[in-house]
């Protein structure tokens, strides 16, 4: 039940699709980065793209992937918003293209939230808009929480404030799932579980329910192939635990929720109506954020942006010019 089973479905049926990034050119949407750089980082030097003019009239939006452990691919569906403003990915260190150095002393939030001011800091933006998913989603609220002068506003997408409601929606999601698939992830965990096959096969359950929707766009999975892009599951493993349903790792205790009440910037959460962030856990965390507006996209699971992209990127577009001032 680890973790890369997310990995193997985002790849389906890529193997069939070229590796090369030269073949990339002629898919549709272009998904090349206008810009690219490594960038130093409390740690080593970070992948970073852009998409459009970080000189422009707006600022710029980041976007800040899950995981941990996971990458830029992710965010490729809202690359349609660089006809309004810069769109800048980058994936976190030991992560994607990013440098690989190994070392667990840099798996700590302050690090992460480091590496994002470090980012900023080496483009020479002086105002910008912070999206965090998932677990990028504790480290966009970690930075918000600084107060940094720079930050237009705040997109906490399908985030994880505090580890101890994921846990409750991982259950009452859990619960959801047809009673031989719970039974099936219960002996999983037991001291006699079945076999790899069959658990595997409960957890993809719960992707297809809660995780995303629909395959992975064929454009999209040849990107990731292309660029070697996968799970960096040491960071998941020590960080997070085993698999979706339990964390053992470093954020095991994490609790965020205090933080909310000092966001100082127009802050939007935005999740799936079969997100793994759960509406009603959603519309507290809005409650407890002083002037949130929560946004909840039908049709999407946790990957709203892969369910749902020309929605997300409205949605996004939407708030992001109501934001600029």
């Amino acid at each position: 039940m680890k973790m890369d089973r997310r990995t193997t479905l985002a790849s389906a049926g890529a193997a069939m699709l070229t590796a090369s990034t030269s073949a990339l050119a002629t898919t549709t949407p272009d998904v090349r980065a206008e810009r690219e750089q490594m960038v130093p980082v409390p740690g080593g030097r970070a992948y970073v793209r852009i998409n459009g003019d970080l000189a422009g009239p707006r600022p710029p939006l980041v976007m800040i992937h899950g995981g941990p452990g996971g990458s830029h691919g992710a965010f490729l569906p809202a690359l349609p918003l660089a006809a309004d403003r810069a769109v800048i990915l980058y994936d976190q260190l030991d992560c994607g293209l990013s440098d690989k150095p190994g070392q667990p002393a840099n798996w700590t939030v302050p690090r992460f939230v480091d590496e994002l001011e470090a980012i900023r800091a080496a483009l020479g933006v002086p105002r910008w808009h912070v999206l965090g998913h998932s677990w990028g989603g504790t480290v966009a609220l970690e930075y918000a929480a600084r107060q940094p002068k720079e930050l237009a506003s705040l997109v906490l997408q399908g985030p994880l404030i505090s580890t101890r409601a994921w846990m409750d929606d991982a259950a009452t999601l859990r619960g959801q799932l047809p009673e031989h698939v719970q039974a099936v992830l219960d002996a999983c965990e037991g001291p006699k579980p079945p076999s790899k096959l069959e658990c595997d096969a409960a957890v993809d359950a719960f992707y297809r329910r809660f995780w995303r929707l629909k395959p992975l766009p064929a454009w999209a999975a040849a990107y990731e192939k292309a660029h070697g892009l996968k799970l960096a599951e040491n960071i998941y493993n020590a960080m997070w635990g085993p698999n979706e349903f339990r964390a053992t790792g470093t954020l095991a205790d994490y609790d965020g929720e205090p933080l909310l009440k000092r966001i100082a910037v127009p802050t939007l959460f935005l999740i799936g109506d079969s997100d793994e962030v759960t509406p009603t856990t959603a519309r507290r965390l809005t409650a407890a954020t002083p002037g949130a507006a929560l946004e909840i996209i039908a049709g999407a699971a946790h990957r709203t942006q892969s369910d749902q992209p020309e929605v997300y990127c409205a949605a996004l577009r939407n708030w992001l010019a109501g934001s600029d001032a």
